[in-house]
This record gives structure tokens, C-alpha cells and sequence, in this order.
């Protein structure tokens, strides 16, 4: 069991390296399109600008994938930390057997302690469990538009646009859109495979 938990928080961690190299991505992508935007290529500035967006997307989904995992390796460790607190307070049990026949109050006292210990600890641990949860389950992708990215881009460095903005930007959103619509569909797809 161990292993399959270091295994679990070792792929977290790789999902999120791949997050951290797509973020890396998307500001070279801006950097291209400001160069762009300066000399004029519009189409150029087009495309670094969708570029930019995927990654973006991609990184967010890096993300999403690491927490889903993480919140996974949490599960196994309190599943594992249950079994070594059940393990323990067997043999508590057994200790306040014995302390009850022989009426020692102090052994009864000190048994009664760490009983109450073992169940302070799994409570402390369900709740690091359940934080973790639902800050996972929180996390969603925004939909960002190429138009407003250039626009951005263009302020930051003081330039002006010359294109028709609106027009220049549909067809990446209703792209991304159906990216996005298309990944949770096969998420949810994946979820239901699992459940059977």
C-alpha cells in the first residue's frame, strides 16, 4: 500500500512540472506576440496568441490532474492511517481488558488517554482529507478570448492595434470552448468506466 502512495504523490508532482513547463511555454508564446503586434503580423500575432491560450489550458489541466491525484494519495493515506490506528486501538482494548479485571485506576487512566489520542489524530486527518477535497473539486478552466489577450499584450507595451478585434476572435472561442465541453465530457466518460 505504501507503495502505491509514494507512486501516486510522485505522479502529482509530475503533473505538476508539466503545469509549471506549460506556464513557461505560454510566456515565450507572449513574448512572440508582442514582437509580432510591434512589427506589424497580425496573423503571426493571431497564432502566438492562440499559443499562448493553449498552454494556458494545457496548464490548467496539468493542474487539475495533480490535485485530482494528490486528493487520491490523501484517500490512500488515511485509508492506510486508519488501519494503523485500528491495528492500535485493538491493542488498547486488549490493555483495558486486562487493566478492568485487575480495578488498577491509574492503568485505566493511562489507557483511556491514549484511546483518546488515537481518535484525536484520526480526526485531525479526516479533516486534512476533506480540505483537501474540496479544494479540489473547486477548480475549474476560464475561458480566456484571443482578442482580449492581444489587447493586453498591445497595452503592456504601449502598442496600437490595427485589426477588427471581435471578428478576429470567434473562431478560437467556440475552439476552445469545444475543447474544453470535449475534455469533460471524456473526464466524466472515465469516471463512469471506473464506477462499473
Amino acid at each position: 500500500m505504501e507503495k502505491h502512495l509514494f507512486n501516486l504523490k510522485f505522479s502529482a508532482k509530475q503533473l505538476e512540472r508539466e503545469a509549471k513547463k506549460c506556464e513557461k511555454s505560454e510566456k515565450e508564446e507572449k513574448n512572440k506576440l508582442k514582437k509580432a503586434i510591434q512589427k506589424g503580423n497580425m496573423e503571426g500575432a493571431k497564432i502566438y496568441a492562440e499559443n499562448a491560450i493553449r498552454q494556458k489550458n494545457q496548464s490548467l489541466l496539468f493542474r487539475r490532474m495533480s490535485a485530482r491525484v494528490d486528493a487520491v494519495s490523501q484517500r490512500v493515506q488515511t485509508a492506510v492511517t486508519t488501519q494503523q490506528v485500528t491495528k492500535s486501538m485493538a491493542g488498547v482494548v486488549k490493555g483495558m481488558e486486562a487493566a478492568m479485571k485487575s480495578m488498577n485506576l491509574q492503568k485505566i487512566s493511562e489507557i483511556m488517554d491514549r484511546f483518546e489520542t488515537q481518535f484525536e489524530n484520526l480526526d485531525v486527518q479526516a479533516g486534512v482529507m476533506e480540505n483537501t477535497m474540496a479544494a479540489t473539486s473547486t477548480l475549474t478552466t476560464p475561458q480566456n478570448q484571443v482578442d482580449s489577450l492581444m489587447q493586453e499584450v498591445a497595452d503592456e507595451a504601449g502598442l496600437e492595434l490595427n485589426m477588427d478585434l471581435p471578428s478576429a476572435a470567434s473562431n478560437t472561442v467556440g475552439q476552445s470552448t469545444a475543447a474544453s465541453a470535449e475534455q469533460d465530457d471524456l473526464t466524466s466518460r472515465l469516471a463512469r468506466l471506473r464506477q462499473q
